[in-house]
């Protein structure tokens, strides 16, 4: 039984470094494009510690969840002067510095580069780590490792030993893609394009569904076949890794959005924590290097997980706000800040709500 303070400094590490690592992307883009950043902060709820740069307050809050970049006059609260006729050279230099510095007066193009930074961060991150996990594990091929009875890959053709190249035009690069595809496919025909010995060959199956566990197979079996990547290599499935977690979630938000998932599929801080719990009991008897990168690997899906989900167009998340901007950048007018201020205002109160119920769902697990 390992000590419980090894889940909490592990759940931590992990949120903190990626929330650091999304909203430094929106404060050095923003910077970089003359954008005044008026509050760094890191975790939600009361402050625990401040300190006041430059130009920017630097914090960190209670709740090691969730992170802020708040620009000046991002959502119509600005810190600028009023006009006053006949005002001396120096107090209109100064206005003059502080509209520059202003997110609203800000090129719509720099804008959005510094709204897109955030998410851009975290596939870098995702990437980063993935080069310590690839380098040491290794990557699993798309080898068809055994071919199940009656199911319809057998009747399809493919065999043992063959390699899957694409699904539905997708190509494959890791059997964990092979999976996620059957995973989420809800009974539909898939065309499976594979090589073997040289020659390709394309065929289609329609997944066989399993009432005993709820969901579609097509029968395949792999994942056996590993390739080290403690060379150049390293680079290329590195990518295929991050690639991998990509594909995975916005698969799982097809599937949500279609109307597969439940409740429970859905996890939030305390789920994490558990599946942090988890993962660490399982792994600790391998040793401590073992324990290092699953977390890693944790910290590479949490990472993309926040990239693509900020992504989204919905209100108070960047995608919303990416939206807008890009209404503004192909039409040439821009919504008053203040209006859209109580959009996002509404979408966050709303994305609260989603995380309590989720919360409480996660803490009601405990006792099922």
């Amino acid at each position: 039984m390992h000590s419980p303070v090894l889940t909490i400094v592990s759940f931590i590490l992990i949120f903190t470094v990626v929330v650091v690592s999304h909203e430094f992307g929106h404060y050095l883009i923003a910077r970089l494009n003359g954008i005044k950043v008026n509050e760094f902060s890191i975790g939600m709820g009361p402050a625990l510690f401040k300190k006041k740069g430059k130009m920017t307050t630097f914090v960190i809050r209670l709740l090691p969840i969730g992170g802020a970049c708040i620009f000046e006059g991002e959502d119509g609260v600005v810190a600028i002067p009023s006009e006053e006729e006949g005002e001396d050279p120096e107090t209109a230099e100064m206005k003059k510095s502080l509209e520059a510095k202003n997110f609203n007066d800000a090129p719509v193009w720099s804008r959005i580069a510094s709204v897109f930074a955030g998410p851009i961060f975290n596939i870098i991150l995702a990437y980063l780590l993935a080069l310590f996990i690839v380098w040491f594990c290794g990557a699993d091929l798309t080898t068809v490792a055994s071919v199940m009875e009656g199911y319809p890959a057998e009747a399809a053709g493919i065999q043992a030993g063959d390699v899957i190249t694409k699904i539905d035009g997708h190509a494959t690069h890791l059997y964990r893609e092979v999976m996620v595809y059957s995973y989420m496919n809800s009974g539909k025909e898939m065309k499976i394009e594979y090589s073997r010995d040289g020659q390709k060959y394309t065929t289609s199956l329609t997944p066989m569904y399993s009432e005993e566990d709820g969901r579609y197979y097509i029968g395949l079996k792999g994942g056996g076949d590993y390739i080290k990547c403690n060379n150049l290599r390293v680079f290329k499935y590195s990518w295929y890794e991050v690639r991998y977690w990509l594909v995975a979630t916005v698969e799982s938000l097809k599937y949500m959005v279609t109307g597969h998932a439940k409740l429970d599929d859905l996890a939030g801080p305390v789920g994490v924590a558990n599946i942090i719990d988890d993962t660490i009991e399982e792994t600790a008897p391998m040793g401590g290097f073992t324990v290092l990168l699953n977390m890693m690997n944790i910290a590479v899906l949490l990472s993309v997980n926040l990239g693509v989900l900020n992504l989204l167009p919905v209100p108070a998340l960047d995608g919303g706000r990416l939206l807008f901007l890009i209404f503004e950048a192909v039409s040439g007018r821009k919504l008053p800040p203040e209006k859209e201020g109580i959009v996002h205002l509404i979408g966050f109160v709303l994305l609260m709500i989603l995380m309590l119920v989720v919360l409480f769902n996660d803490i009601g697990r405990f006792f099922r």
